[in-house]
């Protein structure tokens, strides 16, 4: 086989050089990602490099040498930084070993065609050499895909760092994650250990989401389009997932801040075990928990102040008032939906209520101190919200129960 390629070798180059030309207009025309990748003339001096050391290869393999593959390995690692489907150059390299197993029969017939029996086990060969020149190119493909796909999303987090914390420019940021300048956003926060928000990209009509998941928990950027801000919450809603969810906001550059907001509205989320109702806080429907959980400092204040004799009750005693406390503001003041709620007669509602008037001298039937009921409630709910995520087996000393619509009348 080696004696034989070197009689033809002047003939057979000139046979190569024609299967280039004819190979590449082949792939340009039948391929549209080589089309709009690359031009003629390096797509020839490619297929041309590669069938000129298949022959190579050949000839090495006659002598008992392996092939040389650099060049096929750099042919991968350029191929998947410019982006070509891997399919595509294997089809090259598959449409190369036939071209060239017909280039060399065409070659070694206009020889001397009795040599052509000498040549055919010479086609394992070929074929080995090609198999081994592809899985070289194939190889390469796939290490450098892969460390692409890894630059390309610590790109991705590191813009998305820069509209969630507001540390870069927004507009160009946003550019760059194919956000448009104006838009309806929200930012969905969820606590360490929360890793919901894929949830939100099920479905048919689902938006486009953004995640970003680093060690203090995870986020996520939401383009609502014409979504419901509602939408949200009903995609997290089956996860059972604990989740602040921000308002809406129309511009990129105010993202960071949406991202603070969700933050604050998860704080005011139910713990885990607390039977506080839907686990997905909505800002703007959780203001006043929002407006404590804003100022731990004056939250701890408002709960010794108002709340502080019932704090001091054994905490038996403590965590049925508080939870009362809690059902009857979440059933709208109503006694009687409180007492349904509880599982307990509406007297002994009433009982715990006035209980609760005597030791912090606050009546229910005042607005003004109802707020500060309902405020230093909130207080006392989200400290332990708080010592349940850091210790999810303690205790819970007070729940919220569910809305419940006020009776008519």
């Amino acid at each position: 086989m080696d004696r034989i390629i070197e009689q033809i070798r002047e003939d057979l180059a000139r046979r190569i050089a024609v299967t280039a030309d004819r190979l590449a207009d082949r792939t340009l025309a039948e391929d549209p990602a080589y089309a709009a990748l690359l031009g003629r003339a390096e797509l020839r001096e490619r297929i041309h490099l590669t069938l000129r050391q298949a022959v190579e290869g050949l000839a090495r393999s006659a002598r008992g040498l392996p092939p040389e593959l650099a060049d096929a390995r750099a042919t991968g690692r350029l191929r998947a930084e410019q982006g070509l489907p891997l399919d595509s150059l294997l089809r090259v390299y598959r449409h190369s070993g036939r071209m060239l197993w017909q280039t060399l029969v065409e070659a070694v017939g206009a020889y001397d065609r009795a040599a052509l029996p000498r040549l055919l086990p010479g086609a394992a060969a070929l074929w080995d050499v090609l198999d081994q020149m592809t899985d070289a190119a194939s190889e390469a493909y796939r290490h450098t895909e892969a460390a692409r796909g890894e630059r390309d999303r610590e790109h991705r987090a590191a813009l998305l760092d820069a509209l969630l914390d507001g540390t870069g420019t927004a507009a160009e940021a946003a550019a760059r994650l194919g956000l448009p300048e104006r838009g309806r956003f929200a930012v969905v926060v969820l606590g360490p250990g929360g890793t919901g928000s894929a949830g939100l990209e099920s479905g048919s009509g689902a938006p486009r989401v953004l995640r970003r998941i680093r060690a203090d928990g995870e986020s996520a950027l939401v383009e609502l389009g014409h979504l419901p801000l509602e939408a949200v919450r009903e995609r997290l809603a089956p996860l059972g997932v604990r989740a602040g969810i921000s308002p809406v906001v129309e511009d990129p550059a105010d993202l960071a801040r949406a991202r603070r907001l969700a933050a604050l509205a998860l704080r005011t989320a139910p713990a885990p075990g607390s039977g506080g109702g839907p686990r997905t806080a909505v800002l703007d429907e959780r203001l006043p928990a929002a407006l404590v959980a804003a100022h731990a400092e004056l939250a701890d204040r408002l709960r010794q102040v108002v709340l502080g004799p019932v704090l001091a009750l054994p905490p038996e005693d403590g965590r049925v008032l508080l939870t009362t406390l809690g059902t009857w503001l979440a059933c709208q003041g109503s006694t009687t939906y409180a007492a349904q709620r509880l599982y307990c007669h509406r007297n002994t509602v009433s009982n715990r209520l006035r209980r609760l008037e005597q030791l912090t001298g606050r009546s229910l039937s005042d607005p003004a101190h109802v707020v500060e009921l309902a405020l230093a409630h909130a207080a006392v709910t989200q400290r332990a919200a708080a010592t349940a995520q850091a210790a999810p087996a303690a205790p819970i000393p007070a729940g919220t129960a569910r809305r419940s619509p006020r009776p008519q009348g």
